[in-house]
């Protein structure tokens, strides 16, 4: 009987979907980096009478940073016509986002499900004719919360 050999996965090999945008094309799923997948839970302090060497740190809710998300610019992309009309005509639709973490075979590992995103900023990295790359553009994304999909 032969046993399976199970290695840390490669942070690499994903994909990015976006649920609800119409229009999207083939490379609106590629990216070169994701990060934001982070949750850290709030704290409130509470200072208790007659207890001076600490206060007691009570437990209030999820907090979930942006979801940043770079890639080489695309001029033709139903994403970037999305983060245009929220940014410049405050027609903000949110949407869910999938990042898929995937194996060897490009099949899912784990799935991170943002909810209810909608982008908040957008850039493009300085231009410098001293240096010879890719042109790459950032999408910062407000999202409620994610959950993982296995």
């Amino acid at each position: 009987m032969a046993t399976a050999t199970h290695y840390p996965p490669v942070s690499f090999h994903f994909r990015v979907e976006f649920q609800g945008i119409p229009g999207l094309q083939r490379q609106d799923a590629f990216f070169q980096e994701v990060t934001g997948l982070s949750r850290e839970l709030e704290t409130e302090p509470l200072k208790s009478g007659g207890e001076n060497r600490f206060s007691f740190k009570l437990p209030t809710r999820a907090q979930y940073p942006n979801l940043v998300l770079k890639r080489g610019l695309f001029l033709e992309s139903g994403v970037l016509g999305w983060v245009n009309d929220a940014i410049y005509n405050l027609d903000i639709k949110p949407v869910t986002v999938l990042v898929t973490l995937l194996n060897d075979k490009h099949e899912p590992l784990q799935t991170y499900q943002c909810v209810n995103a909608w982008p908040q900023k957008w850039s493009v990295a300085d231009f410098n004719a001293q240096e010879s790359r890719i042109l790459v553009e950032t999408m910062e994304l407000v999202y409620q919360y994610f959950t993982i999909i296995k």
